[in-house]
């Protein structure tokens, strides 16, 4: 399934761009998710665990940035991934390309995800919502990250992570989003950005 997100960072377009390929740098701001081991070649082995209701999901997999394209400012990222108990994997693409918007930084983020097994049974509505979910706490963080980039004389290290993926608060937040969106189907002109 193909999800597609957009958020702005306040900061200009290399800044972002620099961070977001600094892997180990970038996974505390993923909600759910622990870097296990650089492996040096630009491959990472990691987990990412999230609850959904009474379902909890933790997955073991790799991720590799494949493609980058410093001029477009576009990056490519491949992750995949099984359970740790259960049958289910998930594989993912992931494509972020970076545009100047006035003063800071417009990320556009394009998801091509499979799923099978537990996270499966969510459908194609809950998934984009919950997605929607994460990138906003990915986007907080990574915002909060940036403004404090070496602040004290410190490295680029990263001074807030994500909060933790509760099933709970990522349920109701997806199910405010889906209540706008059927909202807006019944009584709005469509318009897909009002609905995030």
């Amino acid at each position: 399934m193909l999800i597609d997100n957009e958020f702005e960072v306040a900061a200009p377009v290399d800044k972002v761009w620099a961070y977001l390929l600094d892997v180990p740098n970038l996974v505390p701001c993923l909600p759910g998710a622990e870097l296990v081991v650089d492996d040096g070649d630009g491959t990472y082995q990691g987990k990412v665990t999230t609850r959904l209701g009474p379902v909890k999901l933790s997955f073991s997999g790799t991720a590799r940035i494949v493609e980058t394209d410093e001029r477009a400012h576009r990056m490519v990222l491949d992750a995949a991934g099984s359970e740790d108990k259960g049958k289910g994997t998930a594989a993912m693409t992931v494509t972020a390309t970076l545009v100047a918007a006035g003063r800071g930084t417009r990320v556009q983020v394009a998801q091509d995800l499979t799923v099978s097994g537990a996270a499966a049974q969510f459908g194609r509505g809950m998934i984009s919502d919950v997605t929607s979910v994460l990138m906003n706490s990915f986007a907080e963080c990574l915002q909060y990250n940036i403004d404090n980039q070496g602040a004290g004389g410190g490295t680029a290290t990263a001074v807030r992570t994500a909060k933790p993926a509760s099933g709970l608060a990522i349920g109701m937040r997806a199910a405010v989003l889906a209540l706008k969106r059927v909202f807006a189907r019944f009584f709005l002109p469509y318009d897909r950005a009002r609905l995030r």
